[in-house]
């Protein structure tokens, strides 16, 4: 998209000094002046076309077509006809504080957009923007304009990029209780063939350079991506080693951890049978030692018996 190439138009009057072959309201000016822009409109569409850059969505796009669509632009010139579409509007009102937006559609790259505005009193805010894909391109700043006391607002511009849409607004927001009228009428003029088919070849020689240095930033990316992998491949398998290295040491560490939870439960409980032992004794050394006490007991009582009997026979003779 080329900035406007126009202005708010001649005020009319004759400069003594011009010679009435270069005046622009013969003949011959008006020539001169459509040469010029003509001449203006290709330098800026070989400018556009070489400049040509294709947008972040289309080069991120994975369908190798997608930016091929943006180069070719019209995919089949065969029956392209070079005609003009105007888009007129007489006394439309714009109401307090509101706004009007004309959105038009540009199809065809290197078109050129003439316009003109008029209103019969009092001012408004205009301006021009341009959209495509997900830039937009401001074409004339917003400010404001008052055709009535300056004369029609007129202006032309090259639309380098397409699809496009160029909107044209119209604002009252400067005023809260006074509505707005204006006209306006929009031509786009759509380029020759032959200039179609030299702006598509100038876009495939930007798209092809554009798409030389994403190879190449890509292709370094790629070669970074691949160190990068290959040295986080070989930490991962040091960190694999040295993963089973401490799995093997883990698995020591709980074999170790059980025998001697094992060993500790039975030395427990030999440390009991032990201390019992020496508490309460052996089973044998209290059989033994009832099997002596019953002994002596039997003995005490065969004594007593034996004193019995003696004593009991002394009497008797007694």
């Amino acid at each position: 998209m080329t900035t406007p190439n126009g202005s708010n138009g001649s005020n009319g009057k004759d400069d003594s000094t011009t010679s009435s072959a270069s005046s622009p309201f013969t003949a011959e000016g008006k020539k001169r002046i459509q040469a010029l822009e003509a001449k203006a409109v290709a330098e800026a569409t070989v400018t556009a076309d070489s400049q040509y850059v294709p947008s972040v969505s289309l080069m991120n796009s994975t369908d190798p077509f997608a930016i091929l669509k943006q180069v070719d632009g019209r995919t089949d010139l065969s029956d392209y006809e070079e005609k003009e579409s105007v888009y007129v509007g007489r006394s439309v009102p714009i109401t307090a504080g509101g706004s009007l937006e004309i959105p038009i559609q540009v199809g065809t790259p290197g078109s050129v957009v003439e316009y003109a505005v008029e209103n019969k009193q009092y001012d408004f805010g205009f301006s021009i923007t341009a959209e495509r894909d997900e830039s937009v391109t401001i074409v004339k700043e917003k400010s404001r304009v008052d055709a009535s006391k300056d004369g029609p607002i007129t202006g032309k511009f090259l639309v380098g990029s397409v699809p496009c849409w160029i909107r044209f607004k119209f604002d009252n927001d400067y005023s809260w209780l006074r509505e707005k009228v204006v006209s306006y009428k929009v031509t786009v003029a759509p380029p020759s063939i032959e200039t179609l088919f030299a702006g598509r070849r100038r876009r495939a020689k930007a798209c092809l350079r554009a798409v030389g240095d994403d190879v190449k930033s890509a292709d370094k990316r790629r070669k970074a991506a691949n160190d990068q992998l290959a040295l986080l491949e070989s930490e991962l398998e040091e960190l694999r080693l040295e993963l089973t290295k401490k799995a093997k040491s883990l698995q020591a560490a709980k074999d170790e951890a059980k025998w001697c939870t094992d060993r500790l439960q039975v030395r427990t409980k030999q440390k009991d049978f032990l201390e019992n032992r020496l508490e309460n004794g052996w089973e044998d050394e209290k059989e033994r030692e009832e099997v002596e006490s019953e002994k002596e007991i039997n003995e005490k009582e065969e004594r007593e018996n034996e004193e019995k009997r003696r004593k009991a026979l002394a009497d008797a003779l007694g």
